[in-house]
């Protein structure tokens, strides 16, 4: 029998915590939770045994998962939790308050799931030229910022961009923010990650291009993502999983007098204990209906990919929730990196 390989079926995904979802943590890796005003923080600590075990760099990675962050109540919160994680995460890799800081926008500004590193840029405080006329208040810190573009534009690696500034510019550290891809609807635009272990530039739109991390640049660098974008795969993949759901909730509730005024937009179906059973799956849906989560991504693949209709989406009103998320990633960097001068 001839062994298949896999990992060409494997979905994209750039969040650590997607990349442990069902399999053994125990060994290799350590994981933490809180929530702080509905906001949940997962903490992925990847040891030197866990980095085969789910294809991620050795490292810490920190996800911030949050509801509707267009908002103005809960964009406040979401900004004022950033800031003090990335501030948390600043100490845990003792950087220095007087550390010089290279903040890099990467992305496309002319492609809007893309543009999230470019609109941060727009709005980082940046003092470098400051500090070289000797104008600068206590409490403010050294920070530089930059957005390189892509190779299409520049017909440039951006990793030799970024390599050539950083031997010229000298930072003590740097913080790169890109677009990232998910494997789950619930997280687009709704989680932001941290990392110590760098990034792919383009990985969230399928483009990944050189790594840019220490090993390259020989400074700390913090990658900072959130994922815009998620294939068809995935989208058709939860649609049936969501419609599964939604026929056990109904199947529940056919006899509760209560759910007959309850309009379907008001009902949450996608809680775990609504599920049809094995049986009941098989019967919707024959032989599809038997296959695990995992085993049905990959069947979709095979369908969709071939064809080329494994297309990576956004949801419509992009525009508008990416100029939310990079206002709330700006502030979060600016209350992180300037103390006691934007306090959230």
């Amino acid at each position: 029998m001839r062994d298949i390989d896999l990992n060409k079926y494997q979905l994209r995904t750039d969040l650590a915590i997607e990349a442990i979802e069902g399999i053994d943590v125990k060994d290799g890796i350590v994981t933490k939770e809180v929530v702080k005003d509905d906001v949940k923080i997962t903490m992925v600590d990847v040891l030197e045994d866990g980095i085969k075990l789910i294809n991620k760099k050795k490292g810490r990675y920190i996800t911030i998962e949050f509801d509707d962050p267009v908002d103005s109540d809960r964009q406040e919160a979401i900004k004022r939790i950033f800031g003090e994680q990335l501030k948390e995460f600043l100490s845990f890799l003792k950087i220095k308050d007087d550390a010089n800081c290279l903040v890099i926008g990467l992305g496309n500004d002319k492609s809007t799931p893309d543009s999230l590193g470019p609109s941060v840029i727009d709005n980082v405080v940046v003092t470098k030229h400051l500090f070289a006329l000797g104008s600068v208040s206590d409490g403010y810190r050294n920070v530089s910022a930059i957005s390189p573009g892509v190779m299409g534009q520049t017909g440039i690696e951006t990793s030799e961009i970024i390599f050539g500034i950083t031997k010229r510019v000298k930072p003590d550290f740097i913080i790169i923010i890109d677009a990232l891809a998910s494997s789950s609807l619930s997280r687009i635009n709704k989680t932001i990650q941290m990392t110590d272990t760098g990034i792919h530039p383009g990985s969230g739109v399928g483009n990944a291009r050189k790594e840019i991390s220490y090993e390259l640049l020989k400074v700390p660098v913090i990658a900072i993502g959130i994922p815009t974008v998620v294939d068809a795969v995935t989208i058709v993949s939860d649609t049936i999983n969501f419609m599964q759901k939604q026929m056990a909730y109904n199947k529940e509730n056919i006899n509760n007098p209560i759910h007959k005024l309850i309009t379907p937009s008001m009902i949450d179906y996608r809680k775990p204990q609504h599920d049809l059973s094995a049986t009941e799956k098989k019967n919707l849906m024959g032989i599809i209906g038997t296959l695990e989560e995992s085993e049905m991504k990959q069947l979709i693949y095979e369908v969709l990919s071939p064809i080329g209709y494994n297309l990576m989406v956004t949801p419509k009103e992009i525009d508008f929730i990416i100029e939310k998320l990079s206002d709330i990633v700006a502030e979060g960097i600016n209350s992180a990196l300037h103390r006691n001068k934007f306090k959230l």
